[in-house]
């Protein structure tokens, strides 16, 4: 009896996944085709990229697109000859949440990076309770790039 394999045929191309990122991540089209392009040069025709390809700076890209559903992780473990674990990690895509993302265009972004030439606004000294309604009503879906 043969087993069927069943295999994903999404294909993920440079505007899908470019989409996915400037709607989810909330940069402009031009970084986030950037950014799709040398994801999309890592991965090439497969769908998981061993984690020792990436260098540490680039690997901060793919935490991001982890978070954000496009990217998960997973490992693999053998035991060696001589008794000890090996560990190997992976990065696979999620084409499916790719594919979703890319076609949500004009709804909100869940995620805003602040670039260091956006100012972040000043809240003013005053009582503890008044600090809250001094904040923006999307600072809680805000984060701040470390430069």
């Amino acid at each position: 009896m043969q087993e069927e394999v069943l295999v994903n045929m999404d294909i993920i191309t440079l505007d899908d996944l470019s989409r996915a990122i400037a709607y989810r991540v909330g940069v402009d089209i031009d970084e986030a085709r950037r950014d799709a392009g040398f994801v999309l040069d890592i991965f090439g025709f497969d769908d998981r990229v061993i984690d020792n390809v990436l260098d540490p700076e680039d690997r901060q890209l793919f935490y991001i697109l982890e978070e954000e559903g496009m990217l998960a992780t997973e490992r693999e473990e053998t035991t060696l000859y001589d008794g000890r674990e090996w560990r190997t990690h992976y990065w696979q895509l999620k084409k499916e949440i790719i594919l979703n993302y890319a076609q949500e265009e004009n709804k909100p972004i869940r995620t805003t990076i602040l670039d260091k030439n956006q100012p972040i606004p000043t809240i003013e000294d005053s009582d503890e309770e008044d600090v809250y309604d001094q904040l923006e009503e999307d600072i809680w879906t805000t984060r701040k790039i470390n430069e």
